[in-house]
């Protein structure tokens, strides 16, 4: 199916503010981008670069003023995730591919080498078979036990904040199941892009979890993981797959996100 994403940025600039973006749609397997528009206005030059994890970014020095950094991007993409069967097992560490292992790793907001975290993790998949059955164990226990609110996280709050507090949002989700699925020594990424039709619109975050030789998508903010999406990203954490990343003194004034799914 074709989907469209577009996400508006404004911002009020006090002094010249050097940003790194992250908005421009991922091309790979799965996912052909049709067209993209990427725009800053006023015009102001940027630069493009690959960073450590394919993504696809742009830097550029924000002007004193208003400024509106616009993305849309329409892709054709797989309609929706159907689990596979049978499910895909767990993959030993000493066979995984290189590429991987990063996401094996702790992470800033994802702290996965603590007990707490590791016993959580073994609370929820009791006996089942390693690999996509544990992952999709944790998913469905963060969905149930962890309470969709706004406000009731901030940019420095952890997999173990979330653990306590039992309410976030779809960053604080994610990052939890990445925790515990590294715990269990599964490599998880954290993904960010658009998700059609999402209850709360906004650039959404899921995680990806490394079972049977390949990565499968996980999002415990639905009932069950489903729904057509752009990727844009991929990271260890939101550390790394910050949409806008400001090095200066510029005030994000509104975000404003939309998906429509293109009929031919």
């Amino acid at each position: 199916m074709k989907l469209k994403g577009k996400s508006v940025f404004k911002y009020t600039v006090n002094n010249p503010t050097p940003v790194q973006m992250l908005l421009r749609s991922r091309r790979q397997e799965g996912q052909s981008i049709i067209r993209e528009e990427f725009s800053i206005d006023p015009v102001i030059p940027f630069v493009e670069f690959i960073d450590q994890f394919g993504n696809q970014c742009q830097r550029a020095v924000l002007p004193v003023g208003d400024v509106t950094i616009t993305m849309e991007a329409e892709a054709l993409v797989e309609p929706g995730l159907v689990p596979p069967q049978p499910l895909p097992a767990y993959v030993p560490v000493e066979q995984l591919p290189d590429e991987v292992m990063m996401f094996l790793l702790p992470s800033r907001y994802c702290q996965s080498d603590l007990y707490e975290i590791n016993n959580l993790a073994f609370e929820i998949v009791g006996n089942l078979d390693p690999g996509y059955a544990q992952v999709e164990a944790i998913r469905n226990w963060i969905h149930q036990n962890i309470s969709y609110q706004y406000n009731t996280s901030s940019s420095v709050t952890t997999a173990l904040d979330t653990i306590y507090q039992r309410v976030g949002v779809c960053r604080d989700f994610t990052h939890l199941g990445l925790a515990l699925t590294r715990s269990l020594s599964i490599p998880a990424r954290m993904t960010v892009g658009y998700l059609d039709k999402l209850e709360y619109m906004d650039l959404h975050a899921w995680f990806d979890a490394f079972v049977g030789g390949k990565w499968y998508t996980f999002d415990a903010v639905q009932a069950q993981t489903h729904g057509s999406r752009i990727v844009i990203g991929y990271g260890r954490d939101a550390a790394d797959v910050a949409m806008i990343t400001q090095f200066g003194n510029a005030q994000l004034l509104s975000l404003e996100v939309t998906t429509e799914e293109i009929m031919d």
